[in-house]
């Protein structure tokens, strides 16, 4: 009997062998969802319209806890996507490091923002919402960077092309949400 493995291969985009129309099918449904949930953002931020309008400074740092919880997302999703290829990964050895270094990581540049926001502004209650956002959003970023790069390896797609885009926007997300109920919660 004949038990061929008809388990669907991942074809990982490669610029160095495959045909810009190949790197445009296998990165473009990423980015795509990236674009659709990036509006969505828009939206999401809109609802803390009220916040936003009561203190103007909480703008300020809306880039930044956007910018680094995607960072550290990206951090693990890159580096998790290299090991899978490589036949190296276990899923649950990178989950209980990556979330220790979320919260490591979130303490520290929590704490640091913090304190340069209460330098910076000398508003003890904004500084409080930037360092817990920022500790927030950090501590979840690597677990749902692990958990997104994890699903595009079980579909059987390419997760460093797929992964990335979608975490990312998936994060921003999070963060903005974070963001906007922290600072409505302790600055309304």
């Amino acid at each position: 009997m004949n038990h061929e493995n008809h388990e669907k291969r991942i074809m990982y985009a490669d610029d160095d062998y495959e045909s810009v129309k190949t790197l445009f099918k296998l990165r473009a449904p990423s980015l795509f969802i990236g674009l659709f949930l990036g509006i969505i953002i828009s939206f999401v931020i809109s609802g803390f319209e009220e916040v936003l309008a009561s203190n103007v400074q909480v703008a300020f740092f809306l880039p930044f806890i956007v910018y680094i919880s995607a960072a550290i997302g990206a951090q693990t999703g890159t580096i998790y996507s290299r090991d899978l290829k490589t036949g190296r990964a276990g899923f649950k050895h990178y989950l209980k490091k990556e979330s220790i270094l979320g919260l490591v990581f979130g303490a520290i540049f929590g704490a640091i923002s913090g304190l340069i926001t209460f330098i910076w502004l000398r508003d003890c209650l904004l500084s409080i919402s930037i360092t817990l956002s920022c500790f927030i959003a950090i501590l979840i970023a690597p677990i749902m960077s692990l958990f997104i790069t994890q699903i595009f390896q079980t579909i059987r797609e390419d997760p460093a092309a797929g992964s990335g885009p979608v975490a990312t926007v998936i994060q921003d997300m999070i963060s903005v949400l974070i963001y906007g109920i922290v600072c409505s919660a302790i600055l309304l």
